[in-house]
């Protein structure tokens, strides 16, 4: 059962950022936020987004597409940035140290399919989509844990 949910329709890549800016202002460590969507829906453009807005100095945000993963000093502390796109079974993610990472940092993940087993129940996931125009983007966000509609300050859709 959804503890929160709630949508969100993106009109430009500055509403992205707002967005990211936002929920990255009420992030702190064992936070983890699975971020899923099509190829070029807009997750490593707002997992980006969101670390910069963190950073001292915002620096290149490049997505851990052949890495795995990246981290980042932040205000807030460590962030982690994954994309599990190329793996192929669970046991690769304790090689990550994503497990780790869950407790210790903030953690954004993308294509979190192969995590399922292992997903914290407080997780916040966004899922995106691609409206028809090719523009918008429908955002759902969801999670187990209904804390997530007082932090975000929104009302439940579920």
């Amino acid at each position: 059962m959804v503890g929160y949910r709630h949508k969100i329709s993106l009109y430009s890549e500055i509403d992205t950022k707002c967005l990211a800016r936002r929920i990255g202002q009420l992030l702190v460590p064992g936070d983890v936020i699975f971020l899923r969507g099509e190829i070029g829906a807009g997750k490593s453009f707002f997992a980006r987004a969101l670390i910069q807005s963190l950073q001292d100095m915002p620096e290149d945000v490049p997505s851990p597409t052949f890495t795995l993963v990246q981290t980042y000093i932040t205000k807030i502390g460590e962030i982690w940035h994954a994309d599990l796109y190329r793996l192929n079974t669970s046991s690769e993610i304790d090689e990550l140290g994503l497990l780790e990472a869950f407790e210790s940092a903030v953690t954004l993940v993308e294509w979190p399919e192969i995590l399922s087993k292992v997903a914290p129940p407080s997780s916040l996931y966004l899922d995106f989509k691609v409206q028809r125009d090719g523009l918008t983007r429908e955002l759902s966000l969801s999670s187990k844990f209904a804390d997530w509609s007082k932090r975000l300050g929104q009302q439940n859709d579920a």
